[in-house]
């Protein structure tokens, strides 16, 4: 079982076994795909909890967490007021709702304004993830069309977290990542097969 460490600052609690406590993962166009990708090959006692924003209809139902949940051996579900965010599982943004991640390491979901007409928007995920988590906060940005998490990437990387963005001749949408690396804040530019390599390496200090 995944200990949990409490900091004596009172800092959000802090995963052991975990070189990092949490993996916020955006997306846009064709982000299902990748997604699949980057969690598929993730072992069922990943130490760290995975949040991710992927850009959908407003009008619709999500059932991204039950197609990813088929693909995976981490638990996958859609997030909700009040998780608690949990080692080896993904919390997916609902539907028109941004996904935040509070300083007690509690998710809340927010109606609030559109970003850059987005909602849920990459940039505040990251940027609360970034205010939390600091140095322990991994970032990656995946297929899109937009700039979508690019200011949230610049936040990562001022609160020392690292960022990692898919390559764009991997991408079917080269949008997001361009964005991201015009940054100047990215850590690793990876070819989308290497990515979840990269995170269980950075994570777990291991290679699978």
């Amino acid at each position: 079982m995944i200990q949990m460490a409490e900091d004596a600052k009172n800092n959000p609690l802090h995963f052991t076994n975990a070189a990092f406590d949490i993996v916020a993962i955006a997306a846009s166009a064709g982000g299902l795909t990748a997604q699949i990708k980057v969690l598929s090959t993730l072992p069922a006692q990943f130490p760290a909890a995975i949040v991710i924003v992927q850009h959908i209809s407003p009008e619709h139902p999500s059932f991204m967490a039950e197609i990813l949940s088929r693909r995976t051996d981490i638990t996958v579900k859609q997030a909700k007021e009040g998780d608690h965010l949990t080692p080896g599982t993904a919390y997916i943004a609902p539907p028109n709702r941004h996904l935040l991640v509070n300083d007690d390491g509690i998710l809340s979901l927010s109606q609030s304004k559109l970003v850059h007409f987005l909602r849920p928007s990459a940039d505040l995920l990251f940027e609360s993830v970034a205010a939390t988590y600091k140095e322990r906060a991994i970032a990656i940005v995946l297929t899109g069309t937009g700039s979508d998490g690019a200011m949230g990437v610049e936040a990562i990387k001022k609160m020392g977290g690292t960022v990692i963005v898919q390559d764009v001749k991997t991408a079917e949408f080269s949008g997001m990542p361009s964005a991201a690396i015009q940054t100047g804040n990215v850590d690793f530019i990876l070819p989308l097969d290497e990515i979840s390599r990269a995170v269980v390496t950075l994570v777990m200090g291991e290679c699978n």
